[in-house]
């Protein structure tokens, strides 16, 4: 996986909503309903991960999530990481 350049990872955060740049991570914290709602959520991001082959950090704290995504082993972002951003957010908020 190539590291985006820095245009073009301005140009792929507009493409994802909710989502904000963190150094050489995109995250997004997701307020759920309670913390069965965000175990739901957390499970339901973690489908898409598999699928995906890329797998975001995660925190949870009673009903909020925090998602963090890069491509580690590329040291920094890649299209990956914006793919599975868009594939998260349609999962709604």
């Amino acid at each position: 996986m190539t590291v985006l350049t820095e245009d073009e990872i301005a140009a792929r955060l507009g493409g994802v909503p909710g989502w904000e740049r963190q150094g050489s991570s995109i995250v997004a914290v997701v307020t759920r309903t309670d913390f069965r709602d965000a175990l739901l959520f957390t499970g339901a991001v973690a489908y898409l991960a598999e699928q995906a082959n890329h797998h975001p950090d995660i925190t949870i704290q009673w009903n909020k999530v925090t998602l963090t995504l890069s491509t580690h082993s590329a040291g920094g972002l890649t299209a990956a990481d914006f793919g599975l951003a868009g594939k998260i957010s349609a999962l709604g908020r």
